[in-house]
């Protein structure tokens, strides 16, 4: 027998409830509008779809309290269930990075290549952000405009541009980019696209998450992920 449009809406919401309340551990005395408030803060599909799930969250009292076996007072149109269901299933079961995007071998550098070697490197590859190694572990990122913006600083203070990237180590370079600025950050091949699409969102500097194993940063990289994969990313979503 096929499930009712109300049936359908009203197992999405309790999936949805269920789902936050356990990921983000909210107690079950909180009311559900107060749960997707908060969750705003922290989940990126609910942030991207608040507006939908507090009116569903409306429309779900109306038939839960205002309906019995006999009678449901209100019985959701076909685009609200698939999209109640869309956003059910993007909450639950979140489609994880790895297994979606086409991610390719990642290019490093060892920590002790000069910085001449590393702009010819950037240029080549056309690859702007290259993760730097020293003995196995993460050591940063060199970024090509941070690379630029460091060359620029030298000029001004007088500096011989030639003998100093042929002289300085890509370590000794970025460890004079500017600090307390988070440009990059790592996670595990376990995170999802809701959970790299929150690491931009709420970090507007970022520039890269490496992905790794188990997000170590003694672990080899296994794809990256930078903000011209969003359009991708969100265009996965829309079409999960």
């Amino acid at each position: 027998m096929q499930k009712s449009n109300a049936k359908r809406f009203i197992e999405a919401y309790n999936q949805i409830d269920y789902a936050l309340r356990v990921q983000h551990n909210f107690k079950r005395s909180m009311g559900y509008s107060d749960m997707i408030r908060r969750a705003v803060a922290v989940n990126y599909i609910v942030r991207k779809y608040e507006d939908d799930l507090i009116d569903f969250g409306r429309l779900r009292n109306a038939i839960i309290h205002r309906s019995n076996d006999e009678y449901i007072i209100a019985e959701p149109h076909d685009d609200v269930v698939v999209q109640m269901e869309k956003i059910a299933k993007l909450i639950c079961t979140p489609p994880k990075v790895m297994e979606i995007l086409n991610l390719h071998d990642v290019l490093t550098v060892h920590y002790n290549v000069d910085l001449k070697t590393v702009i010819k490197l950037i240029s080549s590859s056309k690859y702007s952000n290259i993760p730097v190694y020293k003995d196995g572990t993460l050591l940063g990122v060199a970024n090509g405009q941070k690379i630029l913006n460091l060359l620029g600083r030298k000029i001004e203070d007088g500096q011989d541009i030639t003998q100093y990237i042929e002289k300085t180590t890509i370590e000794e370079a970025i460890s004079e980019f500017p600090e307390g600025v988070k440009y990059y950050d790592i996670a595990s091949s376990d995170v999802t696209i809701e959970e790299v699409l929150d690491m931009f969102d709420k970090n507007r500097k970022l520039l890269i998450v490496l992905i790794t194993k188990t997000g170590s940063m003694q672990e080899a990289p296994l794809g990256i992920v930078t903000p011209t994969n969003i359009m991708d990313l969100n265009n996965i979503l829309e079409n999960y």
